[in-house]
């Protein structure tokens, strides 16, 4: 599930997850901030596919792991700052 696949859309993937993440990051959070923002836009079917908060911390995960994300300080969820 961390992928799309034919029987799996990309809105259902980790990945996809992810991409949610990484555009709700526009200032730092919380994993509970982030999941009270992104929880209603999925059961209001504004996401297409509803993900629980488990797959929430393994996107969160994911995007650590690829250095996209990273901890402040406060240990809250941001983007990492690009060095180019």
């Amino acid at each position: 599930m961390l992928l799309p696949d034919k029987h799996i859309r990309f809105s259902e993937s980790l990945l996809g997850l992810g991409a949610l993440v990484l555009e709700s990051l526009e200032a730092p959070k919380s994993i509970d901030a982030l999941w009270n923002e992104l929880h209603p836009q999925m059961e209001s079917g504004a996401f297409p596919a509803n993900h629980s908060f488990d797959n929430l911390v393994l996107s969160v995960d994911m995007l650590f792991a690829l250095g996209v994300i990273t901890l402040n300080r406060n240990g809250r969820l941001q983007r990492c700052v690009s060095s180019n």
